[in-house]
């Protein structure tokens, strides 16, 4: 199944959480209506939103409450995006100009904090307590995942742990609360919430360690970034961690260097030593069981066309090329 069967088992919900976030996102202030167009006309494969209306649907629930919900997860990775393209300087996200090229860094920063608020009043419009109080954890996570994230920079003796601990600080844990709270507004009990939280967790830490391992293998034209961005950004992810533990002591002094000064001179020697090192592999195989995970977690969810789709994406988090 490709994403966009899996789109379409849920369709009419998409186009439901697409109107929230056009309608939640008009503000009186220009400078964020024209920040907000540019995010939206950004695209991206909204993953995040798709697994909260699954979710709800394989729960046997929908409705205008998931669709708010999912809008509320969209709403909390586009601040986060707001941010993160400020804090490491980035220049292109989807093949377009991020928005702090296009409008400064300024406008990218304030604009997020209005995206983040704009959520909180949105989840107390749910009115649902333990929404409020799962999404109030997840943001907490998602910033100090931020802030390790900055500690790791540049700092090749990043370990695996370490590496793991922020993408699921960053990534996993908001899709991990998107499906909890799916199953939470669909009021089902303590083992189908539990099973999807943990899903949604394997899920995206799969998609993460794929994405990471994309950054030295992909298409730059098709996935609208710049091979090796994460190096120049001074990011030790986990193939280049692996390099550093089973690389050479010449391919290991040529990564430490390209980390610590966020040099690309070498990135073609640097892209062959992580691969011939098994990086690539590593990383890839550890996405795999991921996976594997995430499908075995599914096994308390009733099956349904809508389970079926939850299996669907935890293959994608896998295959996916750009």
């Amino acid at each position: 199944m490709q994403l966009d069967d899996i789109r379409s088992l849920v369709r009419p919900e998409l186009g439901a959480v697409d109107a929230v976030v056009r309608e939640r996102l008009r503000s009186a202030v220009p400078l964020v209506d024209q920040v907000a167009e540019h995010i939206i006309a950004g695209g991206g494969k909204r993953l995040r939103p798709l697994l909260v209306v699954l979710a709800g649907r394989a729960c046997g629930a929908g409705g205008a409450q998931h669709a708010l919900a999912a809008a509320i997860i969209e709403f909390i990775h586009t601040a986060t995006l707001l941010h993160d393209d400020v804090v490491d300087g980035s220049s292109k996200r989807r093949g377009r100009a991020t928005a702090n090229q296009v409008f400064g860094n300024q406008a990218s920063v304030l604009v997020g904090d209005f995206v983040y608020s704009r959520a909180f009043q949105m989840m107390a419009a749910l009115g649902s307590q333990r929404v409020i109080e799962i999404m109030a954890n997840t943001t907490n996570v998602i910033a100090e995942g931020e802030v390790l994230q900055l500690m790791n920079a540049r700092d090749p003796e990043t370990s695996e742990q370490r590496y793991l601990e922020v993408i699921y600080r960053k990534t996993a844990r908001l899709f991990e609360a998107g499906a909890q709270i799916a199953a939470v507004l669909a009021q089902q009990g303590a083992a189908v919430e539990r099973a999807l939280a943990d899903y949604g967790r394997h899920l995206g830490t799969a998609y993460q360690l794929i994405d990471d391992v994309l950054d030295y293998r992909s298409n730059p034209e098709e996935r609208g970034k710049n091979l090796g961005d994460d190096l120049a950004e001074g990011k030790p992810t986990l193939p280049v961690i692996h390099a550093l533990r089973s690389g050479t002591p010449v391919q290991q002094e040529m990564i430490r260097r390209a980390i610590r000064d966020s040099d690309l001179g070498q990135l073609d020697r640097i892209i062959d030593a992580i691969d011939s090192s098994g990086g690539l592999d590593y990383a890839t195989k550890l996405a795999e069981r991921e996976s594997e995970l995430a499908l075995a977690a599914l096994g308390s969810v009733s099956d349904s066309p809508y389970k079926q789709g939850l299996v669907a994406l935890a293959r994608f988090a896998v295959a996916h090329t750009t």
